[in-house]
């Protein structure tokens, strides 16, 4: 069996506030895409800076290509050369041109930096000082800054932070490409679900510095363990056993269910299979319609390419086969 490129063994930590990270162990294989996900002070960017070698864990190890990751209190340069993390805050040399930021920092022969320069999209930005960039391009060599350092894994904390939809795109593509084109393994650090749920071979949930629950995007998705998962992906309802039942005759659960509005069928009037409902809200999102239906007295988030539905229509929903 293959040795993980990553592993995370029991770590634990208090800080100087009282917040702890508690058990924190999972593995990373070569050219695997994990997101690590939760609310803002769940612990996300702590465990990012330790598994990079910044902060120094109370218990457990870091262990990269088999050496452990050392920490500020083992080593006066803490870390591991194979590792590169990019913070979510982070500054580049002022008054430098972009070309001379990067020669500093470039471990690559001038061809291998040019196939890195178009991989990041940033060919026309090399003879521009640093001052004269916008937060898109500076986000990209700050990338590139790091990837000529020719790391094996990348730590992206919030990459895509206040960036607008076309730049955040840029990005994302760039980000795609490193792990296609260069062989190298990303951990990325993200709350939104369109940019996780599509990248990710794996997401790990933490709330309040514990693991609550990892699996696939599928798997998290549409069996989130509780509300807290579920939210953080996206909208979804609750329902009751017996209205589950309802929705899915046949189907044995007890119990509260989550389910997502993409589970769910939506038809007009009334039909032998499923439960009437009737429309309370609308809104258009682009993709589809949001709808929130009235059912038993319980609302139910449902999605419908519809134009025609409004308040008051009458319908009828089901649970999709799964």
């Amino acid at each position: 069996m293959t040795a993980p490129l990553l592993l995370v063994k029991r770590i634990g930590l208090t800080d100087q506030r009282g917040f702890s990270l508690r058990n924190i162990q999972f593995t990373q294989g070569q050219g695997q895409h994990i997101v690590i996900a939760g609310e803002t002070g769940s612990g996300k960017s702590t465990l990012l800076k330790i598994i990079a070698g910044l902060l120094q864990p109370d218990s457990g190890e870091v262990v990269f290509q088999g050496e452990a990751v050392k920490g500020p209190r083992e080593t006066l340069v803490p870390g591991h050369p194979g590792i590169a993390y990019l913070p979510q805050y982070f500054e580049l040399p002022k008054f430098l041109r972009v070309e001379q930021v990067l020669e500093y920092a470039s471990k690559l022969t001038p061809r291998e930096a040019e196939k890195i320069f178009r991989l990041c999209r940033i060919q026309h930005l090399l003879s521009r000082k640093t001052d004269e960039l916008s937060g898109g391009e500076r986000q990209r060599i700050a990338l590139c800054r790091l990837l000529i350092g020719k790391p094996a894994l990348l730590l992206l904390d919030e990459p895509y932070t206040n960036l607008d939809m076309i730049v955040k795109g840029v990005l994302k593509e760039v980000i795609q490409s490193i792990s296609q084109q260069l062989g190298i393994t990303t951990l990325l650090v993200s709350h939104d679900p369109e940019d996780t749920l599509p990248w990710a071979d794996r997401i790990i949930i933490l709330k309040g510095g514990k693991i609550v629950q990892q699996g696939t995007p599928h798997e998290i998705y549409f069996h989130p363990r509780s509300e807290y998962v579920a939210g953080l992906f996206g909208r979804y309802s609750v329902v009751d056993a017996k209205t589950y039942k309802a929705l899915a005759p046949g189907g044995r659960v007890s119990g509260k269910m989550i389910v997502r509005p993409e589970q769910l069928t939506l038809r007009r009037g009334k039909w032998k299979v499923g439960v009437a409902g009737v429309v309370v809200s609308q809104r258009f999102a682009g993709h589809a319609y949001e709808l929130q239906i009235e059912v038993k007295g319980a609302v139910l988030a449902c999605v419908s390419a519809d134009p025609t539905l409004s308040n008051g229509s009458q319908v009828t929903i089901a649970l999709r086969k799964q």
